[in-house]
């Protein structure tokens, strides 16, 4: 490299300094054929040139006059001659009366004449004008300088030409060794062929690997990003380059991929997926030179687990109402047993009505069967709880505005994060949950309110991110999902939740009518509106 750098600079300055030398050569030969030809014009228009030719013996009257001028303008001749062209002065006076040797037809016709001609003197840059008096030629008057001097004048422009040429080509020099060193410097060493193997085996190790690979440089810009990486986030190769910030994602991950912290299988949701993201950061010389990331995709594990959570939330719904029909019956035995077939058939009576009171309600409310058994089976799960499960009486979910399993993720979910709230409520004061639903055909409207503590102003923004809760973690799956999976479900159709600070708290979840955010699949939403959970 530093060779063909060498050779390209070299090559302009030899370019260059051709073209210096001939355009040097160039206006010498015009500034010669300039000075000759005003000479020539003064000279003829003198009236010592015009009584000369008009003595009777011009050679003698012009020789003092022609080499005072010769030697005055620093030409090398000085010639007047007859409109024949033959010579009254010469700087050899063997030559005055012979013929002048050149062009002069153009000058016997009032013209003038600049040429390059061999005479006597040799080879010379000279002038031909004509001396006119009353509209007529009388004589010319030829000056001249002669080549040799010209080339005198060319070479002295030639020393400081090859000075600056020199000069030009030492900064070049200089200029090709020092980027020649910070190539170096930048490739660590490597040569064309060693950086050409390194970029292969890059590119191979970046797109065989089934993690995804980010590295964010000191100053935050995106550097390198596989296709597995490009997959996960959404992004393309289009965005390596830009700032990490620019690029849309959440701001938990872009403050994750720029920080140079070690993290070591951290949960982040990112494009509707659910990755672990591990990174650390990369030192050269002991300097910090940039973030590297891996991702890898936990969506459809989370996915799995979700849909495991909320048929274990039905399984447990449904064993309330087991075990709440269970106590009934046990009832109706006991009073038939003792006697008093009339109060069972009462106590029966009135416990199918009420049961079918809520049931008509419920199903009337949610006419999906899986969200009406869902809130049926919470509503027997609360009461063993001491807890009270109100429908609000105008509460409607049509047919079709969500799916089932959409609906009973954010109805369970929200429901459950109510009656956890009040466990710690003590029994003497009031302890109730409302859920309702509204559809007014642009949005959906799902709340869920309950009388409990409630949440600080300071945590509500907290409390939608995976893994947080007021509760300690206990069993495999940990708390702090609940939430998640409401907000995650809810960003996946567009929508987004909110939820009042305490005392008490009302979450409210808001979808559109426009339904899901295309290129959204199933898995926790890349960050939360606002929100807690106690």
């Amino acid at each position: 490299m530093l060779t063909v750098q060498a050779f390209v600079a070299l090559l302009v300055v030899a370019v260059s300094m051709l073209m210096a030398y001939r355009e040097a050569d160039r206006r010498v030969e015009e500034i010669t054929r300039t000075r000759v030809l005003h000479v020539a014009r003064a000279l003829a228009a003198t009236d010592d040139v015009l009584q000369g030719l008009a003595t009777t013996d011009p050679a003698r009257s012009l020789r003092d006059l022609a080499e005072r001028e010769r030697r005055r303008t620093d030409t090398d001749f000085v010639v007047v001659m007859t409109t024949e062209g033959v010579r009254f002065t010469h700087p050899t006076q063997a030559e005055v009366g012979g013929r002048y040797r050149g062009s002069i037809d153009a000058a016997r016709a009032g013209g003038e004449i600049v040429e390059d001609y061999e005479g006597t003197l040799g080879r010379s840059t000279r002038a031909v004008v004509p001396v006119i008096q009353d509209g007529s030629v009388r004589g010319l008057v030829a000056v001249g300088v002669r080549r040799t001097r010209v080339e005198e004048a060319l070479r002295a422009l030639l020393g400081d030409v090859l000075t600056w040429t020199a000069a030009v080509a030492v900064l070049s020099g200089l200029g090709t060794w020092f980027l020649a060193a910070r190539v170096r410097r930048q490739t660590l060493g490597l040569g064309a062929q060693d950086l050409r193997r390194l970029h292969d085996h890059h590119e191979a190790v970046l797109h065989a690997v089934r993690e995804g690979l980010v590295i964010v440089d000191e100053a935050g810009h995106l550097q390198v990003l596989n296709a597995e990486a490009a997959r996960l986030l959404g992004l393309s190769s289009a965005d390596v380059g830009r700032r990490v910030e620019d690029l849309g994602l959440s701001p938990s991950l872009t403050a994750m991929l720029v920080c140079g912290g070690r993290h070591v299988d951290e949960q982040h949701a990112s494009s509707g997926r659910v990755l672990l993201v591990s990174s650390s950061q990369v030192r050269r010389h002991g300097r910090p030179v940039g973030t590297l990331t891996t991702l890898r995709d936990r969506t459809e594990l989370e996915e799995l687990t979700d849909r495991l959570g909320v048929a274990d939330s039905l399984s447990q719904a449904l064993h309330a109402q087991a075990h709440e029909a269970a106590n009934r019956l046990h009832t109706v035995i006991t009073l038939i047993e003792m006697g008093q077939p009339h109060e069972a058939v009462q106590f029966g009576t009135a416990d199918l009505q009420a049961t079918a009171r809520r049931r008509d309600a419920v199903v009337e409310a949610f006419p999906d069967p899986a969200v009406a058994a869902l809130v049926l089976g919470k509503t027997a799960q609360a009461a063993e709880l001491g807890i009270d499960l109100v429908l609000d009486p105008e509460a409607n979910l049509p047919t079709g505005r969500l799916s089932s399993y959409d609906a009973v993720t954010i109805v369970g979910n929200l429901l459950d994060n109510a009656m956890e709230s009040l466990r710690g409520v003590p029994a003497q004061l009031e302890r109730t949950i409302t859920i309702d639903a509204q559809d007014d055909g642009t949005d959906l409207v799902l709340t869920v309110a309950d009388t409990g503590p409630g949440l600080a102003e300071s945590t509500t923004r907290e409390a939608f991110r995976r893994g947080w809760s007021t509760k300690d973690s206990t069993g495999p799956g940990g708390r702090g999902i609940g939430l998640a999976l409401v907000q995650q479900t809810a960003t996946r159709l567009g929508g987004g939740v909110d939820v009042t600070a305490g005392p008490g708290a009302v979450f409210t979840v808001r979808i559109p009518a426009s339904g899901p955010v295309p290129g959204l699949v199933p898995g926790p939403a890349s960050e939360p509106v606002s929100g807690g959970a106690p």
